[in-house]
C-alpha cells in the first residue's frame, strides 16, 4: 500500500523493531466484524445467530458482544433490517464497552454519527435513563437516527448541536461522556483509501486543534464525578497521548482510570489503550478512560416531564390504546400504556414518549424526542391513530398477540420480497393462529421487523419506502 513518506517516517520512529511487521499489515485486507444487539439477544442464542451468519464463532476479546465476520453482508439481511446486529469494525467496539453504561445514567455520545457506539450504549441502558446521541453533521444525523430506530432504542434524545452549544445549555448535565473524536484516520488507512488522501489535506496537526476544543467542551457538561471516554481510530501521538496529556494539565481534577489486560489491547503504564493492527485483528484505534475526582454535587435540573394538559386528551390516549390492543398482548398493553402515563407528548400530529423533559433542549436542533409512538391522522370522517415505522422494533415476540404474528424463517425468500416493499402471499393454512383481517406485526425468527396489513392470505406491504431494498 502506498503510504505518506512523513506518515512512515513518524511511525519507524515510534515502533522500532515492529515497523515492518505494521507497514505490512496494510496491506492486508480490512477486519469486519458485527456486534449482535445486547437487548434483542439473549447470551444463550447469540452463538447461533452469528453461526448462521458467518459460518464461525469468533469472538471480538476486548467486547462482551461482538464477532469477527468474513462474509457479514448487512445491506440486504433481514436480521440486519431488525436490528439483530449492527456491523462494526472490531476495534471501534472497545470504547462503549469501556464506558460501560449502566441502566439510570445520563450519557452523552457527543459525536455519534452513524451510531455504532451510541446504539451499545443505548442497549445498556435498557430503556432507564437518558441517552443524548448528537452529531454536528446534519445529514449523518440521518444516518444515527435510523440506527437507534432500528436498535430499538426509546429512550434516546438525538441532537445536531456544537460541543459548545452544548456545554453551554448544559451544563454539568452528563453522568458519562464518550467521544470518538474526528480524527487524521490513520487507523482507516486499510479499509478506505481515500484516507490517505484526507491525510495528505488534513493531517495530525490540523485535527489535533479541533479534538482539544472538543474534549475541552465535553467537561464543561460532564458532572462533577463523572467519567469521560476519548477514543480515535489514529496512531499520532499529538491527537491521543500528548493531548490527554495537555488536557490533564489543564484539568488537574481529572485523572485515568486504569483497566485491567484485555487480550489484543496494548496498555500503556499511564493507562492508555492501543489496538495495533499488526498485534491484533482490528484497525488501528486509541482509547483513554478519564474520571473527575471532584466530589459529587447536587444535581442541578428537573428531568420530570410535564405534558401538555391542553393536547393530551382521553380521546388521543384511547385511540392508541385503541390500536395497540389489537397488536399487543393484554399484559404487554397495560405496560405500555403505563410507560406512556406521564410522559406523551404531542408535537404537530406526532405521539412520542419522552425520557425527560424536552425543555432541557430549548432552542437546540432536535433530530429525535425519545420514543416516536406514531402520529393522529384525521380525514373529514375520522380521527385515527398509525403507529411509527421503528414502533415494531421496540417490541420483543413475547409481546405480539399470537394472531398479530406473522413469523418467518432468516432464510424465507418473502422476507426479502417483503424489504423491498412487495405484496406477499401466504397460505392460510400454515398460519391458523393468524387472523384473516387487520394489521400484523412481520418478523424474522422472532425477531420483529415492520407491519403488514393482512387480508386474507394477501398481506399489504407497510414497510416504509426510504427503508426499502432497491
Amino acid at each position: 500500500m502506498n503510504l505518506p513518506d512523513s506518515f512512515k517516517e513518524r511511525m519507524k520512529g515510534v515502533l522500532g523493531d515492529e515497523y515492518d511487521a505494521f507497514i505490512a499489515s496494510f496491506d492486508e485486507p480490512p477486519v469486519k466484524g458485527i456486534r449482535l444487539n445486547t437487548a434483542k439477544t439473549d447470551p444463550s442464542c447469540r452463538s447461533s445467530i452469528v453461526s448462521g451468519l458467518t459460518g464461525e464463532v469468533r469472538p471480538v476479546p476486548w467486547t462482551s458482544c461482538g464477532y469477527y465476520s468474513s462474509s457479514e453482508n448487512s445491506g440486504r439481511d433481514p436480521y440486519y433490517h431488525a436490528g439483530v446486529y449492527y456491523p462494526q469494525d472490531p476495534s471501534a467496539m472497545l470504547p462503549a464497552e469501556i464506558i460501560g453504561a449502566k441502566p439510570g445514567e445520563i450519557i452523552l455520545d457527543l459525536c455519534a454519527a452513524p451510531g455504532g457506539k451510541a446504539c451499545r450504549i443505548g442497549e445498556d441502558l435498557k430503556g432507564v435513563g437518558l441517552l443524548v446521541a448528537n452529531e454536528i453533521n446534519s445529514e449523518r444525523s440521518k444516518a444515527l437516527n435510523r440506527n437507534i430506530e432500528r436498535t430499538g432504542i426509546t429512550n434516546c434524545v438525538i441532537l445536531n448541536e456544537s460541543p459548545q452549544s452544548i456545554a453551554m445549555r448544559l451544563p454539568g448535565f452528563f453522568d458519562k461522556i464518550l467521544i470518538d473524536a474526528p480524527c487524521s484516520g490513520e487507523g482507516m488507512f486499510r479499509r478506505d483509501r481515500r484516507a490517505v488522501k484526507s491525510w495528505s489535506d488534513y493531517g495530525p496537526e490540523q485535527v489535533s486543534h479541533l479534538q482539544y476544543e472538543i474534549i475541552t467542551e465535553a467537561a464543561k457538561a460532564l458532572r462533577p464525578g463523572g467519567e469521560i471516554v476519548y477514543s480515535t481510530c489514529t496512531f499520532a501521538q499529538i491527537e491521543d497521548e500528548l493531548l490527554i496529556n495537555r488536557f490533564l494539565e489543564d484539568h488537574p481534577g481529572f485523572v485515568i482510570v486504569p483497566h485491567k489486560d484485555i487480550e489484543g489491547v496494548t496498555h500503556s503504564p499511564e493507562g492508555f489503550m492501543r489496538i495495533w493492527p499488526h498485534k491484533a485483528e482490528g484497525d488501528g484505534h486509541f482509547c483513554v478512560h478519564l474520571r473527575d475526582t471532584a466530589p459529587a454535587a447536587e444535581f442541578g435540573y428537573d428531568l420530570a416531564v410535564r405534558p401538555d394538559k391542553g393536547s393530551i386528551t382521553t380521546k388521543i390516549v384511547n385511540k392508541v390504546r385503541e390500536y395497540m390492543s389489537d397488536i399487543l398482548t393484554p399484559d404487554s398493553l397495560g405496560t405500555f400504556m403505563e410507560t406512556l402515563e406521564g410522559k406523551l407528548m404531542i408535537q404537530g400530529s406526532g405521539v412520542y414518549v419522552t425520557p425527560v423533559a424536552m425543555s432541557l433542549f430549548d432552542r437546540m436542533k432536535i433530530v429525535k424526542s425519545g420514543f416516536f409512538v406514531g402520529e393522529i391522522k384525521t380525514t373529514k370522517t375520522e380521527r385515527f391513530f398509525c403507529p411509527s415505522n421503528s414502533f415494531p422494533l421496540t417490541l420483543n415476540k413475547d409481546m405480539i398477540r399470537e394472531d398479530s404474528s406473522l413469523d418467518l424463517s432468516h432464510s424465507d425468500p418473502d422476507l426479502i420480497r417483503y424489504l423491498k416493499g412487495e405484496t406477499i402471499t401466504i397460505d392460510n393454512a400454515n398460519y391458523p393462529m393468524l387472523k384473516r383481517s387487520g394489521v400484523i406485526v412481520i418478523m424474522v425468527d422472532g425477531f420483529p421487523l415492520g407491519l403488514g396489513k393482512n387480508n386474507n392470505g394477501t398481506v399489504k406491504n407497510l414497510y416504509p419506502k426510504a427503508w426499502r431494498l432497491l
